[in-house]
Formats: structure tokens, sequence, C-alpha cells
């Protein structure tokens, strides 16, 4: 496997290096940025910094120039997240719009969809969330019990959605809902709605994560109004429509993998300042074991990413490498927890200690829900990867997403 770059992605390399240290907030890169205090200074923080990076032509480097976008490969694309991750530069507020349904919308939204909503996606000025998972239709979507009855020229959607990240700041929903019901085949009847999030009969309840942060919502819907132009694809056949996004969700592993690379180096840093940590030889040997399964997670990653290079599209191994990022940064921050010892208590609350570590150990946790759990992740890998029968409990449900 070569491991080299081209001159053309060196290049590129360095111009996205140069802008980041241009552009990054005062005090960024040497530690000393004062991060926002309140949820909303933090969520204007962001918006800012999505509108930067669309004005250096970095908001969707992958979308086609037509778009804002700059044709980026992906080899570029992996580029921009490596140098990202180095970083830790903000993440991008709208990745909804940018990753998902921007994309989704370009391949088979209609002309009115695209011109009303792409280029805002693309600027930041209108927030997407995404309104699949239910308390009863989490990974098997045909299950959805969100329902849209026509009423004169409009639909009138009625239900509740759960998980919906950004759902408190964004400005439209990406919505599946029932509009027919064909028993023999759950995932017939089911239509895409572009819904506007400022309207009534919208209530959006916080769900707060165990780290006291605020990403994520229950949202309820009370006849709330969408109309025929507001609908991707056709009525009743948003299935298509909804894999279509999904193949896109995974866009973003790459990203994480390279996050958990610098923060397994940030450890060792910090190690190297410790003898306590350092004298240890079974903190050693583990730390031995964790870089090596990073590194394998990585060298699995770059081995399909080649396979995607030659096929031209991705394929079920990008289970194996969402299950990998997901539980190995569950076990790194466990770990650092357990070196801590009783500083690994303490709490935002101390203003005079840095609780990151016990901050990640916390977020972690959701990697292995988000984007399909680790359970799924393992279904899909041995059915479609290594030939399994499917999983028992899964036979009277053959529509699950991985």
């Amino acid at each position: 496997m070569d491991f080299t770059f081209t001159e053309k992605e060196e290049a590129f390399r360095l111009e996205i290096r140069t802008w980041l240290n241009n552009n990054l907030p005062q005090g960024w890169l040497d530690g000393t940025y004062q991060q926002p205090e309140t949820e909303e200074e933090r969520i204007q923080f962001l918006k800012d910094w999505q509108r930067k990076l669309y004005e250096g032509g970095l908001a969707a480097i992958a979308w086609p120039d037509q778009y804002g976008g700059r044709n980026a490969t992906l080899m570029e694309e992996i580029i921009f997240q490596q140098e990202m991750a180095s970083v830790k530069a903000p993440p991008i507020i709208n990745y909804v719009g940018t990753h998902m349904v921007g994309p989704t919308l370009m391949g088979l939204g209609t002309e009115q969809q695209k011109q009303e909503h792409i280029q805002k996606i693309l600027t930041g000025e209108t927030i997407w969330c995404q309104g699949y998972s239910e308390p009863n239709a989490g990974s098997d979507l045909s299950a959805i019990q969100t329902r849209a009855v026509k009423h004169g020229d409009k639909w009138l959607i009625n239900g509740q959605k759960i998980w919906t990240s950004f759902g408190h700041v964004a400005d439209y929903c990406f919505l599946l809902a029932r509009t027919n019901t064909i028993p023999e085949k759950k995932h017939k009847g089911i239509t895409v709605f572009l819904v506007d999030m400022h309207q009534p009969g919208i209530e959006v309840v916080p769900i707060l994560s165990m780290n006291g942060e605020h990403d994520f919502n229950e949202v309820f819907f009370t006849d709330v109004e969408a109309y025929d132009h507001q609908i991707v694809g056709n009525v009743d056949e948003g299935w298509g429509v909804t894999m279509s996004l999904l193949m896109h969700e995974r866009t973003g592993i790459g990203g994480q993998l390279f996050t958990l690379q610098q923060q397994f180096e940030d450890f060792v840093k910090l190690a190297k300042t410790n003898e306590e940590i350092l004298g240890n030889p079974i903190v050693r040997q583990k730390m031995v074991e964790l870089y090596a399964k990073s590194k394998g997670a990585l060298f699995g990653y770059y081995k399909n990413l080649t396979k995607q290079l030659k096929q031209g599209y991705p394929g079920a191994e990008s289970s194996i490498d969402k299950l990998m990022v997901a539980e190995l940064t569950k076990e790194l921050f466990s770990f650092i927890q357990s070196v801590q010892g009783p500083e690994s208590i303490l709490w935002k609350e101390d203003s005079l200690y840095d609780t990151y570590w016990q901050n990640n150990y916390l977020t972690s946790f959701g990697l292995t829900i988000g984007g399909g759990t680790s359970e799924i992740q393992r279904n899909t890998i041995g059915e479609r990867i290594l030939g399994l029968p499917k999983d028992i409990s899964r036979e009277k449900s053959t529509n699950q997403v991985g």
C-alpha cells in the first residue's frame, strides 16, 4: 500500500494548513482561546465559523463548483479532514446540511428546491436537522409512525422524532413521514418532506447528554404544514431518497479516525510529563496496545478507502470503520480516565481544572449509537461482508438501516 501523496495533493495540504493558520480564532493554536460560555454564543460562533469556511471556499469542498464547492477529489477531502483534525478546528454546525441534505438535493431535488436551499446550506444561513429516528423506529426506519395526511393543498404532519441533532437551532428538517400503509412492504408508503421548523405546531424538547451539553432533542409535530413542492422525490416513494441521504452519512468517518489519532497523541504528550503514569508497566503496556489498535483502525480505513477509489463508491466496509472508531474512542478515554486517579471525578464546575478528558469520555458513548449503533454495524459486517445468515432477531425486519 502506498501512503504517499502526489505533488498536487501536498500542495492542497499546504493551502489548507496555511488557510487554517491565518483564519482560526486568535489564540486557538496556542491554547489560549476562550471558548464561548453560553449556548447562544457557542451556536453563533459555529455559524460565524461556517461562514468563514464558505468565504474561503472550504465549507463543502467535495461539492461541484456549480453549487459553490471545489470538485475536490476523495483524497483531497481526506487531506482536508486530516488538517482540520490536526488543529482541532471547530466543527461545521451545518453538517447535516452540507454532508447529507445538500448532496441529496443535488441528485434528487427539484430545480426549485435547489435554488431555494443549496446556497443557504453552504453559507450556514439555514441550519438543517434530520427527522429520521423515532422512539419505536431507530435502526428500523421502515417502522416510523409519524404521519402526513393530505388536506386540501397541503399536508398535515403529526408525530414525534427523537435524537434530533441541532433540532433546537435548525431552520429546516429533512423529515420522513408515512403517507400510506402497505403491510407487506413497510418501506413503501414513506415520503420525504423539507419541513420549515419555524411554524406553529412544532415543539422542540432538549435532551441533555451525560456531559451536560445540549445537541440532541425530541421534536413533536402537531398539524405541521408542508406542501407538494417540499416533497423530495415522489409521494410514497421516499425510501430510495432515504437511502440516498444515508449513503452520505458515513463521509465523516475519516475525520473521526484522524481525530482519534490526534487525541491519542495528545495523551502521549501528557503522559510524558508524568513519571507516575509512564513508570507503571501496566499503563505502558496498555498504551502500546491502544497505539496498535488505533494504527490498525487507520490502516484498515486506508485499505477500505483504496477499494472505494477503485470501484468508485463506498461499500459495506464502512461499517468496519464506524465500529472501530466508535468502540476504540470509548476504550481510549475510559483508559485515560482510569490513569487520572482522583482527578478523573473533577468536572467543569471546578474552573481551575481542565476537564477535556472527562468531557470526551462522556461524549464517546454517543459514538456507539449515532450513525448506526455498534450492534447494527456488527450485523452489517456479519451479513454483507462475512456472508453469515441474518440475525434471527431481525428476520421480521428486513429493512434495517446499518
